[in-house]
């Protein structure tokens, strides 16, 4: 075959994001299930939340035809359109703030005044924890916050993260289902941007019971060493909690969740699944590692360098031309001392992999990587990921920049965007967690 790893990475990202589009998954779901003749006569309502909250009521209110009220929680710059009879609120992303409180407060309005012949569509995708928000008393906002910052600086993986957020909400952890109206039919759809497809880490689970205590949520802070970052509130909640003087969210077996049905409808493993098609099409041989890649970027990159340069010189474990995929949640650790960059879990692991390829004398022309998330955001930068080879290291370093430096401070986008390596999308609508390719020729 032609190879050319580069092209073929820049042509895999719209192979990607059209894989990811969570309006048809929605339909296609609701329609082959044969939902939309069990509702007639019941009003509708459409509960969404996360970053692909838009997109997903889309796909029901072209699966059913009509809704009857509700509201789309989800960030500013997706497409909000073709959403009558739903209103579009706003929340913020990776923190809350005061307009995810609102959006949180109009979810949980809804779900309360709900009545017995109303059928509630619970829509949920990654990034609702943080766009819909409903502190316990007493927390505030302002403690909230902190809590969320300390666990996002801390490494911790999103099961870790998502079972603290649990226990300090109004609506994570099952509590949106124990709120609404008994006599209502739950039908909660969730699009995975987490490791394992767990339903009940997606967004913190609003509809699903929650295994986790509050005395995990004291272990994951006390792990991970933020107890001096956690406001003192916070921590008497969960103490209280673990002491049983509040209660718990509910669990398995809990009668709150009678009339409810939970459904996963898209996973990162679909998209995997789309961009290996793509890629033997291409002449590549395929190997897809895991959906539930996990751990530091920037280690996940040099080994991720390691196995290419394994297959290079070895052809273990096959020979090129390979196409080497991967998904999951990276995670970059900022500790107090880290010089304030720009980048994300994303752009930080294609910049590893380009520094380790490069400085072991990768062939160059004949490999690439891309690793992008399928939100379009990648942590504070305005990519969703990067396009790099080794050769683009060469090019950085004549340009004056030093890579290594980038990497070590975090600012690995801004290091990326100069050579051009940067990929852009703006918001998609959708989140179906990351998604890393590695090209050999």
């Amino acid at each position: 075959m032609a190879c050319n790893p580069v092209e073929d990475a820049k042509n895999l990202v719209g192979i990607i994001l059209k894989a990811s589009k969570l309006e048809d998954r929605v339909r296609n779901f609701i329609e082959s299930g044969g939902i939309g003749k069990e509702l007639e006569g019941r009003r509708i309502i459409v509960l969404a939340l996360g970053k692909a909250a838009p997109a997903m009521a889309r796909g029901v209110i072209q699966a059913l035809g009509r809704v009857d009220g509700g509201v789309v929680a989800t960030i500013r710059g997706v497409d909000v359109t073709g959403l009558e009879g739903v209103e579009v609120v706003y929340g913020s992303h990776p923190v809350p703030d005061e307009s995810s409180i609102r959006a949180g407060e109009a979810l949980l309005e809804w779900a309360e005044n709900a009545s017995d012949d109303d059928v509630l569509f619970v829509l949920v995708s990654g990034g609702g924890s943080a766009i819909a928000e409903v502190p316990l008393d007493p927390l505030t906002l302002d403690d909230v916050k902190a809590t969320y910052r300390a666990l996002l600086d801390s490494g911790a993986p999103i099961d870790e993260i998502n079972t603290v957020r649990k226990h300090l909400s109004k609506i994570k952890g099952g509590r949106l289902a124990a709120a609404r109206g008994k006599g209502s039919t739950l039908i909660g759809l969730y699009a995975s941007d987490v490791p394992g497809d767990r339903l009940e880490y997606i967004a913190s689970g609003p509809t699903v019971p929650d295994p986790t205590t509050y005395h995990d949520a004291l272990r994951v802070i006390e792990l991970r060493g933020i107890r001096h970052r956690i406001p003192a509130k916070v921590l008497e909640v969960l103490e209280a909690g673990a002491q049983g003087r509040i209660p718990e969210t509910p669990k398995p077996g809990d009668p709150v969740f009678d009339n409810t049905i939970n459904e996963l409808v898209a996973a990162n493993v679909d998209v995997l699944r789309e961009a290996g098609r793509f890629l033997e099409r291409r002449g590549y041989r395929v190997i897809i590692l895991t959906s539930r890649l996990e751990g530091e970027a920037r280690e996940l990159g040099f080994f991720l360098a390691s196995l290419s340069l394994e297959a290079l010189e070895r052809g273990i474990p096959e020979k090129p031309p390979l196409a080497i995929i991967a998904g999951g949640e990276a995670t970059v650790t900022v500790s107090g001392t880290s010089p304030k960059g720009r980048g994300g879990r994303n752009t930080e692991l294609a910049l590893a992999w380009a520094l380790r390829m490069n400085y072991w004398g990768a062939p160059r022309g004949r490999t690439a990587i891309l690793s992008m998330d399928t939100d379009g955001i990648d942590g504070d930068s305005p990519a969703a990921g990067a396009v790099v080879s080794p050769e683009m290291i060469d090019e950085a370093i004549r340009a004056g920049l030093d890579p290594w430096r980038s990497l070590y401070n975090h600012d690995s986008y801004t290091v990326l965007a100069k050579i051009g390596a940067a990929v852009e999308t703006g918001p998609t609508g959708s989140n179906l967690n990351s998604v890393t390719v590695v090209l050999l020729c």
